[in-house]
């Protein structure tokens, strides 16, 4: 599916999703992927910002989605899985870990940002699945410790081209089954789901809640068993693993 959309390469760049939905605005684009060498502004969930050297991937994949927003809401899981297959290709043994929703870590430090941004409606939907992975460098940012695929490795013999060849195959494949629907999905996310059974702290816009980390619903909202027993679905927030740095 994604390997006939064309690649281009745009230098050095503001964000490759802002460059999407500049495209999207002039009411004619085509199913691409736009990968930049450095971004001045890279950004994720959440409005955190993403460190962008040179020698990692910032790429974005930019299609008409013709199932709609049920099927681009799968797209946060979908992406996840991708850049997880990826690491798993060129690094075998690493404890590839997905936090809820999309973040890739391995050993608690991240190794890519995924940010999902849509629009239109029905067959007219469109997404930019905007996916950066530490290739070369290992930046922190936001407060995290970062991983990289080189250092997962222990050489720098992966270049960003190897990646992103590796990134349009798997996400091509993810997306193939984000089609068939939501379950096959859900069920590989939560084979590979940081801190599901234990307990997680998930800070919102409101007070933040601790509980359980029970299950991930058919909609994609994390499932919580509170202290008091009850479960509670959160459907946005950023997700802390009590007890990990």
């Amino acid at each position: 599916m994604s390997l006939a959309w064309p690649v281009y390469q745009l230098g050095a760049t503001d964000s490759t999703n802002s460059e999407a939905k500049r495209r999207v605005a002039t009411g004619a684009f085509v199913d691409c992927w736009l990968v930049a060498e450095s971004q001045s502004s890279g950004r994720g969930r959440l409005q955190k910002s993403w460190v962008s050297p040179a020698g990692n991937l910032f790429a974005t994949a930019l299609f008409r989605e013709p199932g709609g927003l049920v099927v681009a809401s799968r797209m946060p899981f979908a992406s996840a899985l991708a850049v997880s297959d990826v690491a798993l290709l060129f690094a075998p043994e690493a404890d590839v870990r997905l936090k809820w929703p999309n973040d890739v870590r391995i050993d608690g430090a991240k190794l890519s940002g995924i940010l999902i941004e849509t629009g239109g409606s029905g067959a007219e939907t469109w997404v930019a699945a905007g996916i950066g992975i530490n290739v070369m460098h290992a930046p922190d940012a936001a407060g995290q410790r970062a991983a990289s695929i080189s250092t997962l490795r222990g050489d720098l013999a992966v270049t960003t081209d190897m990646v992103l060849e590796a990134l349009r195959k798997a996400f091509a494949q993810r997306l193939i089954q984000s089609h068939e629907g939501f379950d096959g999905l859900r069920r590989n996310w939560l084979e590979r789901a940081e801190g599901l059974g234990g307990t997680v702290r998930v800070t919102a816009s409101g007070t933040p809640v601790e509980g359980v980390f029970e299950d991930m619903d058919m909609s994609g909202a994390l499932v919580l068993r509170l202290p008091d027993g009850a479960r509670q679905t959160i459907r946005a927030g950023d997700v802390d693993l009590i007890g990990r740095v």
